[in-house]
């Protein structure tokens, strides 16, 4: 199915994200200074390509087409999971903005784990939430889900990736990661 190919594919770039982040943490544990600049590329990357892209897609197309199925199972696994998850994730990378925006004007050691705390936090929780969203919540979907809802779906998801492409959602923060990778070897 298109549309769960496409965000599984989504979530390996989210993981690479994540990956990133830790190593970024580890490196300040480690004595390294904060780069504010990387931390405020890596929230931008957090809320436009993981959030308002791919967040999207699911919030707005494949969690929607759950819960219109009125399947009590489905509602406690997007309600109380994966839309409760999204919102913590929200709440870390909000509070990774402060702790950033704050160290720039006033550096200090609790800001320091302020920005280590929230990226960790964000890290863990987006690491966690992908690995029940592939093995669990999207398998459930792929089982449940009629065949026309699929088809739904899946155009759905295309409409929305035509719309990102345009806008060079995709380009800007694939470029992005590769960039990383290549850096870190």
């Amino acid at each position: 199915m298109y549309g769960i190919d496409l965000l599984m594919k989504e979530h390996e770039n989210i993981v690479a994200l994540t990956k990133h982040l830790r190593r970024t943490c580890c490196a300040v544990i480690e004595g390294a200074d904060i780069d504010v600049q990387e931390f405020l590329e890596c929230i931008d990357f957090a809320r436009t390509y993981a959030d308002k892209h791919h967040h999207g897609k699911e919030e707005q197309i494949l969690f929607r087409f759950m819960l219109n199925n009125s399947d009590p199972v489905a509602e406690k696994l997007v309600r109380n999971g994966m839309l409760v998850e999204h919102d913590f994730g929200r709440f870390h990378i909000g509070e990774l903005e402060n702790a950033v925006k704050q160290y720039a004007s006033v550096p200090t050691t609790e800001g320091k784990l302020d920005i280590v705390t929230h990226a960790s936090g964000y890290v863990d929780l987006l690491q966690r939430h992908i690995e029940k969203e592939d093995t669990v919540c999207y398998t459930y979907a792929l089982r449940t889900l009629s065949e026309e809802c699929k088809a739904q779906i899946d155009e759905q998801t295309r409409a929305f990736e035509k719309k990102a492409e345009q806008d060079g959602i995709q380009e800007k923060y694939i470029t992005w990661l590769e960039k990383r990778k290549q850096a870190n070897g």
